[in-house]
């Protein structure tokens, strides 16, 4: 139980760090919403909330969701993509087929916030963050501040996906090496 413990410390800290490392072009803030919909992140919660109510594994799973999206060319919302004549997306990457899960409750999430602002404001990339720092949250973790204002990709890359994301097999020592 403590290697558990320890285990879900580590990939918190590394998710955190992930995120505040990532240069951006925008002006991050954390009431980036708040003039234009204030409801935005109180819907976000209640979604989160509902579905791990349902299944608690679902916030690990949200956690684990915006660490695949990060770690692959910034957080941006890029693993959310479907693949298109265009690209390949990330949700095939070795590391993440059959592995990341949690795609229908952003979605949920999604519609949820579009309703409550009346219209599509708050970005994906967002929507991610914001759902794993609840998460976090609602399973007894800490309340941290997360930065907002991402933009979403338009594009994605199966071949960054598998060559920046740590494959399953890889064990804690491995992967700090």
């Amino acid at each position: 139980m403590a290697a558990l413990r320890l285990s879900a410390l580590v990939f918190f800290i590394v998710v955190v760090a992930t995120t505040s490392l990532i240069p951006t072009s925008a002006k991050l803030t954390t009431n980036f919403y708040d003039k234009v919909c204030p409801q935005a992140l109180p819907a976000i919660r209640r979604v989160v909330k509902q579905a791990i109510d349902l299944e608690p594994r679902m916030g690990a799973s949200l956690l684990r969701l915006h660490f695949h999206d990060c770690f692959v060319n910034g957080c941006d919302g890029s693993i959310l993509l479907d693949d298109t004549s265009n690209f390949k997306g990330e949700k095939t990457a070795l590391p993440n087929v059959n592995s990341v899960r949690g795609f229908n409750v952003i979605d949920d999430i999604k519609k949820a916030v579009d309703k409550a602002c009346k219209r599509s404001v708050v970005s994906c990339a967002d929507i991610l963050a914001v759902a794993a720092r609840d998460s976090v949250n609602i399973l007894a973790g800490p309340l941290y501040e997360v930065l907002l204002g991402r933009r979403d990709a338009r594009n994605a890359s199966l071949n960054d996906a598998n060559r920046n994301l740590p494959p399953p097999i890889f064990q804690l020592p491995t992967a700090s090496r």
